[in-house]
Formats: structure tokens, C-alpha cells, sequence
């Protein structure tokens, strides 16, 4: 099968956003799991946006008097050890994974892409040096290594980013090296250089796009990996401080009363991660298919 060059488009603004949008309806209408997984992920963003505003109680707020009381009319997903409802933080505490996890990967997908690429294009000692560095990387166990960096710079949102964008980093600079170094001397890349395009035109805009569709796919699981991986460091303590709402605290708070009976602490907010993780996943063949050029044909 032939790769599809995208040359900038010569249709106007609006018509190519009006193709940009049938596409993307297209795609929807064409897997329905797509759609669903797209309507999961906009009740996410929606959560992270509006939920802060919309819930029925202050995630802060502790109340001795209605501690631990099981799910009901009044506390949807029951309350905690000190009061607080559960159901509250577990929407409150959207925004902050979904900025942690989008964050990271954009920053990984942006520093790898672009290492990744320049090594593709150029080979040589770039392509050596970049190798080694991410073998480098790749040596340590993930998350071991996310700790390690968490735990010397400080648990902060800010930090807990850099330590999940460093580790996500080999998975794009190697996908995208490989996928550049494939189609470099392909013919539709000779062509665009006899066209007069220059080296950074012809890898911005006719090698790159072809190399989008499986980084999309990479992009929708390491969205999971990273709200997994703030998860995690959060649950071993070295994630964000209580009392700040955010799903690996509340798990685990909420594993030390299960054995007393009070399941719903720590259902309620694994179930949440659960579903993020779920929809992230899902997302992977409709991303791939909404940026890939061939498609659009």
C-alpha cells in the first residue's frame, strides 16, 4: 500500500474544518465502541471542568457526626473515615488525574516525537546517541524509576508530571524513529524533495502525518499508564498529599476499612480509575483512524 503524503491544503479554512468534522463523524458511526469510548471521555473532561462546581458537598469538608455512613440518598457513594463525601471527591478529584496524565503525555509525545524524528530523518551518530539514552531509560523498571525521580525532586503535581513524561518518553522517540526511518527514502519523500521542499517541510509535513496513526494508538494507552502510574505513586505516599482529592489516596484510605466492612471507600474511587483507564484504551483505534491521512481518501 502506498503512504499518502499531506501537502499543505489548498482548500479554504472552513472547508477543510467542515471534511475535518465528517471524517471524524464517520469514524464514529463506523465503530460504535469508538463513539462510546469518545462519550466516556467527554463525561470525563466534563467531570474535570464543570464537577468541581456541580457536586453536592465540599470535598474538604469533614463531618464527625456522618462518618463512615454507607451509600444512600443523601452521601451517593457513602462517606469516609472523617466525613467526607466520598461521592464528591471521587468527581472533584477528575480534574487533577486528567491534568497530571494528559499533561505528561503531551510533554513525553512532544520531546519524544521530535528526538524521535530528528534521529529517523538524519541516522548517523544522532541515531546512535538517541538509542543509547533511551536504553538508558528503558534499563530501570518504570515505575521503580518514576519513584526515584518523585522522590528526589519532591512529590508535587509538577514533579509527578516530569517523572511520568520521562518515562513515557522512549515509547514515541522509538516508534517515531522507526516509522521516519521507513519512509525516508520512500518515493513519495523523493518526490517532495525534487518538488523543492526543504528537509524540515518534508519531515513536518509529508513523513510525520503517516507516523501519526500508531502513535495515536500509543498516545490512548499511555493516557491509562499515566493516570495508573499517579495512582500508584499517590498510593505508596509518594503522589499528591491528602487531603487533596485525587483516586490513588482515596484507595488507599480506603484499604484499611475494607476488612472492617467499609467497601464502598475504596470501590467507588478504583472504580472511576477503572473506567479512565477503560475508556483511554478504547479511544486507540479511533484516534489511529481520525489522523490517519489514508483514511481521509
Amino acid at each position: 500500500m502506498s503512504e499518502t503524503a499531506l501537502p499543505p491544503g489548498s482548500a479554504s479554512p472552513a472547508g477543510s474544518l467542515w471534511k475535518s468534522l465528517a471524517h471524524i463523524a464517520y469514524v464514529l458511526r463506523e465503530n460504535p465502541l469508538t463513539a462510546v469510548s469518545f462519550g466516556m471521555f467527554a463525561f470525563f473532561i466534563g467531570s474535570a471542568l464543570f464537577g468541581p462546581a456541580l457536586v453536592p458537598y465540599d470535598p474538604l469538608e469533614t463531618n464527625a457526626a456522618a462518618a463512615l455512613q454507607p451509600p444512600s440518598f443523601s452521601h451517593w457513594f457513602g462517606t469516609d473515615n472523617v466525613g467526607r463525601d466520598v461521592f464528591s471527591r471521587v468527581i472533584v478529584a477528575t480534574r487533577l488525574d486528567l491534568i497530571i496524565s494528559v499533561s505528561a503525555v503531551a510533554l513525553s509525545f512532544v520531546v519524544g516525537s521530535f528526538a524521535g524524528a530528528i534521529a529517523g530523518y538524519r541516522g548517523g551518530w544522532t541515531d546512535i546517541l538517541l538509542n543509547r539514552l533511551l536504553d538508558t531509560i528503558m534499563a530501570f523498571p518504570l515505575f521503580v524509576l518514576a519513584m526515584g525521580i518523585v522522590a528526589a525532586l519532591g512529590n508535587s503535581v509538577a514533579n509527578i508530571i516530569y517523572a511520568t513524561a520521562i518515562i513515557n518518553i522512549p515509547f514515541y522517540a522509538r516508534l517515531v524513529r522507526t516509522e521516519v526511518n521507513i519512509r525516508r527514502e520512500a518515493g513519495f519523500t523523493q518526490a517532495a524533495k525534487l518538488a523543492g521542499n526543504s528537509d524540515t517541510r518534508v519531515l513536518a509535513f509529508h513523513i510525520f502525518p503517516n507516523a501519526l496513526p500508531p502513535m495515536m494508538v500509543q498516545v490512548s494507552l499511555n493516557l491509562g499508564w499515566a493516570v495508573l502510574n499517579a495512582a500508584g505513586l499517590s498510593f505508596i505516599g509518594l503522589g499528591v498529599r491528602p487531603p487533596t482529592p485525587e483516586w490513588g489516596i482515596m484507595v488507599a484510605e480506603g484499604a484499611n476499612f475494607i476488612i472492617s466492612g467499609e467497601w464502598w471507600l475504596a470501590l467507588f474511587p478504583g472504580l472511576w480509575l477503572m473506567l479512565a483507564v477503560f475508556t483511554f484504551n478504547l479511544m486507540g483505534d479511533g484516534l489511529r483512524d481520525i489522523v490517519d491521512p489514508r483514511r481521509r481518501t
